[in-house]
């Protein structure tokens, strides 16, 4: 075990993964504050990761940890069709958590950070009762030059989305209850829960697309989100059939007796994108990110239908659920 000596060494762990210079931060970490250049706009998103109710170090890897503290802020930047320009990242350590647990942290978090060219400008670090990651993450306007937000669809708008559905949750649950093992019988499941992906690249394209009318990233499971994104009196009609989800998602909901559209509907953490094109429209959007999947419209009534039936499941919430249940 590689204890932590201390704060300077800490500092030096990171050093050795994050570089200390880049081009938009002239005044870099190392003084009180860091100095940046920003273009113009920015939107600004912050994420707690904690052990035991974001993740559980019996089947996170330490790689894992790192890459999804980072990965779920990316996630709302790309839902604001944003290009992410930067990070500051906040944690503390326990004292089971040794030099080499947190050299693998960080490998993971700057995996993707050199992906996408993100500096670490900064932050703090401090001992504490459990692993704790807070990022703070902001980006600018794209190509398209405007950000994407929330409640801009109107009745007969095309909901869809760009990801899996309910496959995360998938994952969490046979991780939960067959630990690390469970990648090998659910390898894309698991997968989609430790590491989930960013669309980046998805989030500009649909900026672009003229009658996009807005998007969000269904991080608490598209039953909490869509009302959160949908606008005041209106409700949506929903379609997911089973060609529409993934072999886990239906293996999983065979084996316990479950709907598959029910679970796919209340899944958490599926970091999947959801908006809403006005129907002529369609095309375009087909043509700019030609993974997005129709899976309903908007409604002028409020509430949501999902395959026929009204449904009043209300997803996950940070302050009913037991810990790691998302």
């Amino acid at each position: 075990m590689s204890r932590i000596a201390s704060e300077a060494a800490f500092l030096g762990l990171i050093d050795r993964h994050f570089p200390r210079r880049h081009a938009a931060v002239p005044l870099h970490r190392g003084d009180d504050a860091a100095v940046l250049e920003l273009p113009g706009r920015v939107c600004l998103t912050a994420d707690l990761f904690l052990e035991d109710a974001h993740f559980r170090r019996a089947y996170f890897s330490p790689g894992d940890i790192g890459y999804k503290a980072l990965a779920v802020n990316i996630s709302d930047l790309a839902a604001m069709g944003a290009r992410p320009l930067g990070f500051a990242l906040v944690l503390t350590t326990p004292a089971d958590a040794d030099m080499d647990f947190w050299d693998g942290v960080f490998t993971g978090m700057a995996g993707l950070a050199d992906a996408l060219d993100l500096p670490l400008v900064g932050g703090d670090l401090n001992r504490g009762p459990g692993v704790a990651l807070a990022v703070t993450a902001w980006g600018g306007v794209g190509p398209a030059g405007r950000f994407l937000t929330r409640g801009k669809g109107r009745p007969g708008d095309i909901v869809f989305v760009v990801g899996e559905l309910g496959l995360a949750a998938v994952g969490l649950h046979v991780l939960e209850t067959s630990g690390r093992a469970a990648r090998d019988s659910w390898p894309v499941a698991t997968a989609a829960h430790l590491r989930p992906a960013v669309r980046v690249e998805a989030g500009l394209a649909l900026a672009a697309v003229p009658g996009l009318r807005g998007a969000m990233d269904v991080s608490d499971g598209l039953a909490a989100d869509l009302p959160r994104f949908l606008a005041p009196d209106t409700g949506a009609d929903l379609r997911l059939d089973t060609a529409m989800l993934h072999p886990e998602v239906l293996a999983h909901a065979a084996s316990h007796g479950l709907d598959p559209a029910a679970l796919a509907f209340s899944g958490g953490e599926d970091y999947a994108l959801l908006g809403a094109v006005a129907p002529e429209a369609l095309p375009d959007l087909v043509r700019a990110v030609p993974s997005a999947r129709p899976i309903g419209r908007v409604t002028a009534a409020p509430g949501v239908i999902l395959n026929g039936r009204p449904v009043t499941g209300r997803g996950f919430d940070h302050f009913e659920s037991s810990p790691c249940s998302s």
